[in-house]
């Protein structure tokens, strides 16, 4: 498991929206490129998001769908990456007096990225993860303002 950790300044409220707004999600993840679809219960249990990740002309068509969702505090997320595979992406959201710490895990859970050694994971994945919450807070700290 791969964790990284974001203070961001700005309410647990202000982060919620912009994880509850599907179409937001290629705006703070990085690899996502693209929304094709949001369905309309997102961030509910069994929600997707059709988004498509890389860059043109090599992009690949995938989904992500909700696994667990308590408003406001945390959302679980598996993440297809085809031909890489599938990974659990846990975000949860703790309010400090500075605003609200971020703490994202991701997990490889089917696929070729299972295969790869947890320290190379960290290598790969911790970077990219540590600019997603990155992009997260600077959406989320100019919706609080």
């Amino acid at each position: 498991m791969v964790t990284v950790r974001r203070t961001i300044d700005a309410p647990p409220d202000a982060v919620w929206a912009v994880l509850a707004d599907g179409w937001l999600y290629p705006s703070w993840v990085v690899g996502a490129s693209r929304m094709r679809e949001v369905d309309p219960a997102w961030p509910g249990v069994g929600a997707h998001l059709h988004h498509s990740v890389g860059t043109w002309p090599a992009l690949l068509n995938d989904t992500t769908t909700v696994l667990a969702s308590v408003p406001k505090r945390e959302l679980v997320l598996r993440a297809r990456g085809w031909p890489f595979g599938e990974a659990e992406v846990r975000l949860v959201l703790e309010e400090h007096a500075q605003g609200c710490e971020v703490v994202m895990s991701e997990t490889a859970r089917s696929g070729p990225g299972r295969l790869v050694p947890e320290p190379a994971q960290s290598v790969l994945i911790g970077p990219r993860n540590v600019e997603s919450l990155r992009r997260l807070a600077y959406l989320a700290e100019g919706e609080s303002r």
